[in-house]
C-alpha cells in the first residue's frame, strides 16, 4: 500500500527537458556562462570542397571531356602537304632539265641540214636524272626564236642545256663541208663525192674515188651483200640526200652515217609493209626500191610503178625495165639502148633474167622504200613514159601498145619542133 502523500513521478517526457532548462530557484542568482566550444559547431568547407564537381551531377559527358580535333583542318593540312611535295618535285625536274649535266664530251658538235633543237633531247633524257622532254621543249619554244642552222658548234664537257643552247646562240664555229647526193645516183657516184672534197680525210676511199678491197670490212658494218663478185656491191645502202660535216671527218664517218640511216628505213619500213608482197628479205625490197627510184622521178606514181613491178612477179612475169640494162651495161652505156642492149644475157637485164636483179642498181630514197613496201591498189602491168611528163599505165599488151605509138607521136613531133626551129 503506498503513501497517499508521496509525489507521483512525471510520466510526460516533454516535461523533462524543461525541467533541465529551468533556473534552479534555490540557486543564487548568478549569470550562467556557457562555453560556446561546448556547443556543436557546424563543419566550415574549403574552398575546394565548395566547388560543386559537375561529374556527380551531370549525365552529360559532353561537358567534362576535351573537344575533338575539327576534321576539315587536318585534311586541309593534308592537301597543303601534298601540294607542297608535288612543288617540289616540279621545281627539281625543271632545275635538272635545264641544268642536268649530259654526258657530251668537250669540242665540236656537228648540226646536220634539217635538224631541230629537239633532236638533242633524248641525249639527255638518257644522261640526265628526271629530265623532262615536255619541259623542254616548252623551255625551247617559249625563249628561242631562231630556226636551228646547219653547222658546227662548240660545246662545253658535260654541256646542260642551258649551256647547249648558249653555244647554238653563240653561233657556228666553222664552215662546213657539204656533201650531196641526189637519189637515184649510185654508190659509185658517192664515193666519187666524198674523194673530190678536200677537207675529207680518206681512210676507205683510193684518191680516184674507187674503193679499198674488202669496204663492207673497213666499213665495219653488217650490210647484207650476195656472196662471190657482188660481196662488196654496197650498192643501195647509203641514204642519198645533202650532209653538212666538219672539217677533218673521214669518208669512212660518213659513209657509215648513211648506211646507218639506210638501214634504219629500210629496217621501219620492212617492219610496217603490206602482206602477200613478192620480197622474201628487207635486201630484195631494197633492190626493188632501187628500181622504182630510176623509173621515176614523180612522187606521185612511186607507189603505180611498184604496183606494176609488184604484179608481174606475182604473176611470174619478168619486170622488163630498162633501168636495169643499162646497170648491167656498167661504163659502156653512152645514152642510148639499142637493140643488142636489150638482148645481151646480164646478171642485172631485167628482159633476160626472171626475177629480180642480184643487188640494188641505184641509191633509193626513203620516199621509193616505203612505195615498194606500199604499192598502189592497181591491176596495171605496163607503163610507158607520155614524152609530156610522167607515165601511161595499161592493164593489157594492147593498151600498152597504143599508149606506146602515142609515145613515139610526141617524140617526133619535139624533134621535128627542135629542127625547124
Amino acid at each position: 500500500m503506498s503513501d497517499s502523500n508521496s509525489k507521483k513521478p512525471d510520466i510526460h517526457p516533454e516535461n523533462t527537458s524543461d525541467t533541465h532548462n529551468k533556473t534552479d530557484s534555490n540557486l543564487p542568482n548568478e549569470t550562467v556562462q556557457v562555453d560556446d566550444s561546448a556547443k556543436p559547431q557546424p563543419e566550415k568547407k574549403t574552398t575546394s570542397e565548395t566547388k560543386t564537381d559537375v561529374s556527380l551531377v551531370c549525365d552529360d559527358h559532353v561537358v567534362h571531356k576535351e573537344p575533338a580535333p575539327d576534321p576539315t583542318s587536318k585534311r586541309g593540312y593534308q592537301i597543303m602537304l601534298v601540294l607542297g611535295l608535288i612543288l617540289a618535285f616540279v621545281l627539281a625536274m625543271a632545275y635538272q632539265t635545264l641544268f642536268g649535266h649530259s654526258e657530251q664530251p668537250a669540242g665540236d658538235l656537228v648540226v646536220e641540214e634539217g635538224q631541230s633543237y629537239y633532236g638533242f633531247l633524248p641525249q639527255f633524257q638518257r644522261d640526265v636524272p628526271m629530265f623532262s622532254a615536255s619541259l623542254a621543249k616548252l623551255y625551247i619554244k617559249t625563249t628561242v626564236k631562231e630556226q636551228l642552222h646547219a653547222g658546227t658548234y662548240e660545246v662545253p664537257e658535260n654541256a646542260s642545256l642551258m649551256q647547249l643552247m648558249q653555244s647554238f646562240k653563240q653561233g657556228q664555229k666553222m664552215d662546213m663541208v657539204k656533201v650531196q647526193i641526189i637519189e637515184g645516183k649510185r654508190a659509185s657516184d658517192l664515193y666519187q663525192v666524198l674523194a673530190s672534197k678536200e677537207d675529207i680525210s680518206l681512210e676507205v676511199l683510193n684518191e680516184d674515188g674507187k674503193p679499198k678491197q674488202n669496204l663492207k670490212q673497213l666499213l665495219e658494218i653488217d650490210a647484207y651483200t650476195p656472196e662471190g663478185e657482188f660481196v662488196d656491191n654496197l650498192e643501195g645502202w647509203f641514204t642519198p640526200n645533202t650532209y653538212l660535216y666538219a672539217p677533218g671527218t673521214t669518208d669512212k664517218q660518213i659513209l657509215t652515217d648513211l648506211y646507218n640511216k639506210q638501214q634504219q628505213a629500210l629496217n621501219e619500213a620492212w617492219e610496217n609493209r603490206d602482206p602477200d608482197l613478192p620480197y622474201k628479205t628487207p635486201y630484195e625490197a631494197l633492190i626493188m626500191a632501187s628500181i622504182i627510184e630510176k623509173e621515176t622521178s614523180v612522187p606521185s606514181e612511186r607507189e603505180p610503178v611498184s604496183a606494176v613491178f609488184v604484179n608481174r612477179l606475182n604473176q611470174g612475169m619478168r619486170l622488163q625495165t630498162d633501168p636495169t640494162i643499162i646497170y648491167g651495161m656498167g661504163d659502156r652505156y653512152d645514152g642510148d639502148i639499142r637493140r643488142k642492149d636489150i638482148n645481151e644475157k646480164t646478171a642485172y637485164n631485167t628482159y633476160q633474167i626472171d626475177g629480180l636483179p642480184p643487188t640494188p642498181i641505184a641509191l633509193p630514197s626513203k620516199a621509193s622504200i616505203e612505195a615498194a613496201m606500199h604499192p598502189a591498189d592497181s591491176d596495171a602491168l605496163y607503163f610507158v613514159a607520155t614524152g609530156t611528163g610522167g607515165h601511161k599505165f595499161s592493164k593489157t599488151l594492147a593498151e600498152h601498145n597504143r599508149a606506146v605509138q602515142d609515145y613515139l607521136k610526141v617524140m617526133r613531133e619535139k624533134k621535128n619542133s627542135e629542127s625547124s626551129n
